[in-house]
C-alpha cells in the first residue's frame, strides 16, 4: 500500500505599517507551526498527513484568528510536498 504524500501549507504575509510588529506576526504563526522561509513565501506548515480540503480551511481558519487585529494580510497555498514549488 502506498503512502499518502505529505502536504505542505506555504503563507504570504502582507504587513501594515499600522499594525504589529513582523516579528510578533511570525511568533504567533510559529506557535501555530509555520517555519519560516526564504522565496517565494514568508513561511511553511509541515501536514503530518495528507491535508483534506477541510484541515486546509480549519487551519486558513486559525490563521485568521491568529492574525486578526494585527493589520496583517495572508495568503496560503497548500500542495503536495512531491510538488513543492520552492
Amino acid at each position: 500500500m502506498a503512502m499518502a504524500e505529505a502536504m505542505l501549507t506555504y503563507i504570504t504575509i502582507m504587513f501594515n505599517s499600522d499594525g504589529r510588529r513582523p516579528s510578533e506576526i511570525f511568533d504567533a504563526l510559529h506557535n501555530m507551526g509555520f517555519e519560516p522561509t526564504t522565496g517565494n513565501y514568508d513561511g511553511v506548515y509541515k501536514w503530518d498527513k495528507k491535508a483534506t480540503l477541510d484541515d486546509a480551511i480549519y487551519l486558513a481558519d486559525r490563521v485568521y484568528l491568529t492574525l486578526k487585529g494585527t493589520g496583517a494580510i495572508f495568503k496560503l497555498e497548500t500542495v503536495a510536498e512531491a510538488n513543492d514549488p520552492c
